[in-house]
């Protein structure tokens, strides 16, 4: 026989909908309304419609910066992913060393981001910084400050330090739940541990890859304070991304309308990203025709 439906459990849902009402839907709706009118001060505002949309769409300035963000994006995913990957089958699966592993990997997801953005900061400094005084004493010309090719390097080698580590965590729990039986069927068939990678493994993390995809594509899609307080969008504008960009247009300038216009377009970018991200690797294999051998 059935248990009869309890309703009340949506009694302790309830407050998390008022909680997410006020820290979420109340900003957009803000931001909705600065988008579509103008102001000269004074608490008085003009109806703009699409004005501000328009404008954004056809900037030099919005698409130069998009541009960049994606440029980043594809540079961090095209290293993370596989180096996650590396690093987590390469941990040790039972011992002693597996709490010590785990917890060294970890250590820089707990580092706040202006921290880390500060410690990269020092440490490219040639004067007191290891990495600036390392690159000085061989010779090599570094400075994150004037030169674009190394800003973009110390930009990319800060967030591969800061975030790699929450991609070998989610390789290495979906390493650790396939079931042994997987491994002793492999070595009944001899099979070498390039194929045990590719027809198990893989296939196996299948699911655990989606999210690392989808969480790494927006954190750095999204980035802003390690690379504002690294280089402060320079220089010039060459690691001006998105999120630095709108932050200058809505505070530096005060440009209210443009700038909720272009945050608008921009999670609408990538609400719409991280949507056919999810739909292409979850349709991965589905339709994967069965080789049968004679």
């Amino acid at each position: 026989m059935d248990k009869p439906f309890n309703n009340r459990a949506w009694l302790l849902v309830i407050p998390v909908f008022v909680l997410v009402a006020l820290s979420a839907i109340i900003p957009i709706m803000t931001v909705v309304n600065y988008s579509v009118q103008d102001t000269f001060g004074g608490n008085k505002f003009f109806w703009a419609g699409t004005e501000w949309f328009t404008q954004t769409l056809q900037s030099e300035r919005f698409h130069n910066a998009l541009g960049r963000n994606f440029l980043f994006s594809a540079i961090i995913l095209a290293i993370e992913i596989p180096l996650g990957i590396a690093i987590a089958l390469a941990m040790p699966r039972k011992g002693i060393w597996v709490p010590v592993c785990l917890v060294l990997m970890a250590l820089p997801l707990l580092i706040p981001w202006n921290v880390v953005g500060t410690i990269w900061q020092i440490f490219g400094r040639s004067d007191i910084g290891l990495l600036g005084y390392s690159m000085t004493q061989l010779g090599i010309d570094y400075n994150y400050t004037s030169n674009i090719f190394d800003a973009w390097a110390t930009i990319i080698i800060m967030d591969v330090w800061h975030w790699t580590s929450l991609v070998v965590l989610l390789c290495y729990a979906g390493l650790v739940s396939i079931p042994e039986a997987y491994y002793q069927a492999a070595r009944i068939d001899g099979a070498s541990r390039w194929s045990v990678f590719r027809y198990i493994q893989l296939p196996k993390l299948q699911g655990v890859l989606i999210i690392a995809f989808l969480l790494r594509f927006m954190d750095s899609f999204m980035i802003y304070t390690e690379p504002f307080v690294l280089t402060g969008g320079g220089p010039g504008n060459s690691t001006t991304f998105l999120s630095i960009d709108l932050v200058k247009q809505a505070i530096g300038q005060f440009d209210l309308g443009p700038a909720a216009a272009m945050s608008l377009i921009y999670q609408l970018i990538i609400l719409l990203i991280c949507y056919v991200f999810f739909t292409l690797m979850s349709n991965v294999g589905k339709d994967k025709p069965v080789e049968v051998e004679d």
